[in-house]
């Protein structure tokens, strides 16, 4: 085993370096996992962008989270997995007792804990999510598929939380990773999907995904309305999932939804952001306002499930694949591409 590895190291905002760090140690409940694909997130990129999160990470640290790979070590008290299976991790963990978890919350778990460390050769699994977030890779899913794992959870939360259905009209804005599955799910579903982006090469993606219209979002259309006319008699979406974080879109998610429905801002806005809001919509129309954050073990397991049945595939959204050392060219790109794919790092 070796005793050192390379690992990209979060110093600071937009201060990313590939360098020799030692290998981690496991505890006894732990295992260590050499990563054989680690995706790019849109939420890695904040991350680098800010230099830090207040939540999941700070630096120095590693960065990354949605890996896969096979265990090469595990502590004394593990006794679910050994070494040598193929396992994919989530990135975090309830404690499954506080006031949230007892209310099947655990996405707002008080104590959630957070891993992070997959842009690197070998990442540590804490015992909290070996035991609850942890899963054997089953025969005929790759690598890359079963990274997806973690925002595939995370959408399928989201889907349930709006209450999609069969036979809805479903209005999709933002056509990143996050949307295209939004509108893969939505189209299994049985629902009939918008899809709102800025770039042909998004919307032509959001076809295959499933979705039946498609909007371009330019400065100078209403293509508020534009979505508004592919409705029932124009008064509205059924329900509108923002996947972007902006507070422009944020509202412009609001004038799409029909009387009764449900808007999901699904998008994190940045800190400090503010969005005003039509109460006379709000109230006399009874329009529903929620958002969805992060994921469950419960909704890890669907993804699991979404994937083996291989009703979404890496393919359609891995699109380059890139060494460690490449890294963060792989982040300048994607800063300068809005709604760029994943691309797999391979350690």
């Amino acid at each position: 085993m070796k005793q050192t590895m390379q690992a990209a190291m979060l110093y600071g905002r937009e201060e990313l370096r590939v360098e020799e760090v030692p290998v981690p140690s496991v505890k006894s409940d732990d295992i260590l996992v050499k990563v054989r694909v680690a995706l790019t997130c849109g939420t890695d990129l904040k991350v680098f962008r800010r230099g830090y999160h207040a939540r999941m990470i700070r630096p120095p640290a590693v960065l990354g989270h949605e890996l896969a790979g096979d265990i090469v070590a595990v502590g004394p008290d593990v006794t679910n997995f050994h070494i040598g299976q193929r396992v994919v991790a989530a990135n975090s963990a309830p404690c499954r007792h506080c006031y949230f978890c007892k209310r099947n919350q655990e996405n707002l778990c008080e104590n959630l804990l957070f891993n992070n460390g997959a842009y690197a050769e070998y990442v540590r699994i804490p015992g909290p999510i070996v035991a609850c977030n942890t899963h054997e890779i089953t025969d005929g899913v790759s690598y890359r598929d079963a990274a997806m794992v973690e925002p595939l959870a995370c959408v399928i939360r989201g889907i349930e939380e709006t209450g999609i259905r069969e036979g809805d009209t479903v209005a999709v804005i933002g056509l990143g990773p996050i949307g295209l599955m939004f509108i893969r799910l939505a189209h299994l579903n049985g629902a009939r999907v918008i899809a709102v982006g800025r770039r042909p090469t998004q919307l032509e993606r959001a076809k295959r995904m499933g979705a039946s219209e498609l909007v371009t979002a330019v400065d100078d259309v209403d293509w508020v309305n534009q979505v508004r006319n592919y409705t029932d008699s124009s008064r509205g979406a059924d329900a509108v999932i923002e996947a972007v974080g902006t507070p422009d879109t944020w509202q412009a998610a609001m004038g799409m939804v029909r009387g009764g429905g449900t808007v999901n801002f699904f998008g994190g806005c940045p800190g400090n952001s503010h969005v005003p809001i039509d109460t006379s919509l709000v109230h006399y129309s009874e329009v529903s306002l929620k958002s969805s954050f992060h994921h469950t073990p419960r909704h890890i397991r669907q993804a699991l499930e979404v994937i083996r049945r291989s009703d979404l595939r890496s393919a359609d959204f891995v699109i380059n694949e890139a060494p460690l050392s490449d890294l963060l060219s792989v982040f300048r790109e994607m800063m300068s591409h809005n709604g760029h794919l994943k691309t797999a790092i391979l350690p």
